[in-house]
């Protein structure tokens, strides 16, 4: 993978918690990768989280800049996932892409089958705190 823009990851500590014990869960190509994103990823605290970074349960609307074609999305735990809802999981090729990603963040992201997504944030709502 690489990252051409916005190249910092972040993610929140409360994330961090819950999504390293999936990669060693699910012993997948998806899980291996989000396993490398969370290795290079800076992690902060949940109350320093900024708005415009990728996180689990955020709204994501990300460009395929091959395609030109625009999605809105929800970055959901695989017991959570619907992909009639759009609700994605993160150990998809597209959810390992974007979590900790910030609005204007582009990465290109292998798939399965050889083929690569260039992938562009442009924007997240993040979860209402309860």
């Amino acid at each position: 993978m690489s990252i051409t823009e916005n190249s910092l990851l972040i993610i929140s500590d409360h994330d961090y918690e819950r999504l390293l014990p999936l990669t060693e869960k699910y012993k997948t190509s998806a899980a291996e990768m989000l396993d490398d994103e969370l290795g290079r990823a800076e992690i902060v605290p949940n109350s320093d989280f900024p708005v415009d970074v990728v996180s689990m349960n955020s709204s994501v609307t990300f460009l395929d800049l091959g395609t030109g074609e625009q999605s809105t999305i929800s970055l959901v735990y695989p017991m959570d996932a619907d992909i009639e809802k759009m609700k994605i999981s993160i150990l998809s090729p597209v959810g390992s892409a974007l979590i900790g990603l910030r609005v204007g963040g582009k990465i290109d992201w292998p798939l399965p089958g050889g083929n690569i997504k260039h992938l562009k944030v442009v924007s997240v709502t993040q979860p209402e705190k309860v």
